[in-house]
């Protein structure tokens, strides 16, 4: 009876050791990603009650990150930047900040329903790593726009390192290749994992995006909202 027992024990023992690993890998488990429950009651506190508008878009986009398009990585790319293209309204940082150049966090933007290209390019590439896209793929691109004669930034998306990338793009609600965006010059890229110049024969790292002050600014405000990033 005793060694019944103990084997009993043994195999409610090692049960429970699989029970945590399968608990700890799955998507349920402590792998995973944002919990909109402390991020809502974590950014009250930081900037107060959202307005009704503002808690509906972030709402809407905590349903997009927990039930994100099952299909192709351009139906995610999409079905992201049009989320984003839709819900913000274009305004300079004077008017939304009083500040000249504030990266906002995407919370921030859709709290305000307002931000400028850095805020939507921002709120793309987070929402894009949240939903699975690997960082390897994703740049976040500072550009001359042509047509506007100002600088803009934009989301890239490479299949591969040296394939040539599609746009994601406030200006433009169909994502495009780069060689189909002449109105776009590129001037510089980053990540979470460095820091790009364009060449000729495409782009070369040249850096840290450790160095991006405004970038590590946003992402210990992101912290401070509940946000585990995936840079």
């Amino acid at each position: 009876m005793n060694r019944i027992f103990k084997n009993v024990q043994a195999c409610q023992r090692r049960f429970s050791f699989w029970l945590l690993l399968l608990f700890l890998f799955s998507p349920s488990g402590l792998a995973a990603g944002w919990d909109f429950t402390v991020i809502n009651a974590r950014t009250r506190q930081l900037y107060g009650a959202a307005t009704p508008a503002g808690q509906k878009r972030i709402n809407e986009w905590a349903a997009l990150i927990s039930h994100p398009p099952q299909g192709s990585v351009q139906e995610k790319l999409t079905r992201v930047n049009t989320f984003f293209n839709q819900r913000i309204l274009f305004r300079a940082d004077r008017s939304v900040w009083g500040a000249t150049d504030y990266w906002a966090t995407p919370v921030e933007s859709l709290r305000k329903g307002a931000g400028d290209c850095e805020d939507y390019a921002l709120a793309k590439y987070f929402t894009l790593r949240e939903i699975g896209i690997p960082a390897s793929q994703l740049r976040i691109t500072y550009v001359k726009a042509l047509q506007l004669n100002q600088a803009h930034m934009v989301v890239t998306w490479y299949s591969t390192p040296e394939a040539i990338p599609l746009v994601l793009d406030n200006l433009k609600a169909v994502i495009l290749p780069a060689t189909q965006r002449t109105d776009l010059l590129p001037v510089y890229a980053f990540n979470g994992e460095g820091l790009w110049l364009p060449q000729a024969a495409g782009n070369k790292r040249v850096g840290d995006s450790k160095q991006l002050s405004r970038w590590q600014d946003l992402l210990t405000r992101m912290r401070a909202e509940g946000f585990v990033i995936k840079e």
